[in-house]
């Protein structure tokens, strides 16, 4: 039970067992969406978060991480979300943590206000118009300690700074950025990571057991597993555009997106480029398959924006068979596709993961005309035409054949900028909740 839950029940803390504990929270009911039904689907039920205080949070899963949290209640728990197998209740994770941006003599630097934030896997219940947390779970090393979300190598992610950007944090090679989550059958949990890009085996205790990353990451002082088994390729990937779709498909390979296209020959291509990848990953860790993945232009995914930079995978959803449901979005816009993994559009160990390569995979303005099997794909629901659903959708559970959960990431109510906090270093929230949006889908999946 959280310190901020209003139950009778005495919170039992066993952190250093590995056991995860019940930060059970009665929290603020929102009322349900009442926005008219689109042709293609409806909200049906909106549900959200209340505020809890990110230290106390933190604090009752690992005691001491966080001395000042800033004012910042929890939040970013919607970079997924995936079925806990009881009607209402979901697993999540958060990413990183806190974090924004500061222009300092023209340059962004990334401030990290709450650097002892430890990412976790959070399980929840939709109440009515209340989303509840059941439990937590804090993601750790081999050895128990916080993994941390700070960035991981010098040079290739970004420095970390204060709140205030004018203090540069160090890093730290254990740092996750975590995106997707999944529950295996033997109760572990797989995540994706941004900063690799890695793909990550949890215990069921949230200690990691395994991280997976590119060949010739060369990621050393980490205190548990890293094994270099992903494509060297994926080197080039954008700095925060890792992996944040992960999906299990009925056999139990898994399927991991990056989020936008790769930075290959360089950042140029990759900003201007509508190719990106998926891959899969066998339980016998291993991946076997590699497929191209075209976005619309941008302006068909979000009419108000023409930066093709902008698009982004933030979610897969396994749907049956080799199926999935991938999302293309901006941040105020997504647009839900139907693929299917074609065993003749694996494109892994080809040409296309050559860094000689010329042009690349990125600079083909029609990869198909070019001989390269794009994925298929058929639009399901335009979400930017459904009224009711959230900016910043990063997660997406299948309820059943015609319904959808829908989390979005509310950045834990910060924004960029030196106005993010205030005079005394407290956060001025955005006022963005956490809200977990039940979609209809009329002619179901």
């Amino acid at each position: 039970m959280s310190p901020h839950a209003t139950g009778r029940r005495r919170v039992h803390r066993s952190v250093a067992a590995g056991v995860p504990l019940a930060v059970v929270a009665a929290l603020l009911a929102a009322a349900p969406a009442t926005g008219a039904s689109s042709e293609d689907a409806r909200v049906i039920r909106t549900a959200t978060l209340g505020d809890m205080s990110l230290g106390a949070f933190s604090n009752v899963l690992l005691p001491g991480t966080v001395a000042d949290d800033r004012g910042v209640d929890l939040g970013g728990i919607g970079s997924d979300i995936y079925p806990a197998g009881r009607k209402g209740e979901f697993w999540t994770v958060t990413d990183r943590g806190p974090n924004g941006q500061i222009k300092v003599d023209g340059k962004n630097r990334r401030t990290f206000p709450v650097p002892g934030f430890d990412p976790a896997i959070v399980r929840i219940r939709v109440c009515g118009g209340s989303v509840r947390v059941l439990d937590a779970i804090p993601i750790t090393t081999s050895s128990g300690k916080p993994v941390t979300g700070l960035p991981n190598q010098e040079g290739r992610d970004e420095a970390p700074y204060s709140y205030d950007a004018g203090t540069e944090l160090s890093y730290d090679p254990n740092g996750l950025d975590t995106e997707g989550i999944v529950r295996a059958e033997d109760g572990s949990f797989w995540l994706v990571d941004e900063y690799g890009p890695s793909l990550v085996h949890v215990s069921a205790r949230g200690k990691v057991l395994t991280r997976f990353v590119p060949e010739g990451l060369n990621l050393t002082g980490a205190d548990y597993p890293v094994v270099e088994a992903l494509p060297s390729v994926l080197l080039h990937r954008k700095i925060n555009r890792g992996f944040e779709g992960l999906a299990l498909l009925p056999g139990g390979d898994l399927v991991m997106a990056v989020q936008s296209p790769l930075s290959l020959p360089d950042k140029d291509a990759g900003e201007a480029s509508r190719t990106t990848r998926l891959l899969r990953f066998s339980p016998k860790k291993a991946v076997t398959a590699e497929y191209a993945y075209r976005f619309d232009a941008v302006n068909v995914v979000d009419p108000g924006e023409d930066d093709t930079s902008e698009l982004k995978i933030s979610s897969v959803v396994a749907v049956g068979g080799d199926r999935l449901l991938v999302e293309e979005r901006t941040d105020k816009a997504a647009r839900l596709q139907l693929v299917r993994l074609d065993r003749g559009a694996n494109i892994l160990g080809g040409a296309w993961d050559d860094d000689a390569t010329s042009p690349s995979l990125e600079q083909l303005d029609d990869p198909a005309a070019a001989g390269v099997p794009v994925l298929a794909k058929r639009l399901v629901v335009d979400l930017g035409t459904v009224a009711g659903v959230p900016g910043k959708i990063e997660g997406i559970a299948r309820v059943n054949r015609d319904t959808l959960a829908l989390i979005n990431d509310n950045d834990f109510g910060m924004t960029d900028g030196a106005e993010a906090f205030d005079a005394q270093g407290r956060l001025v929230d955005s006022g963005i909740e956490t809200s977990v949006v039940y979609v209809r889908l009329p002619r179901g999946l």
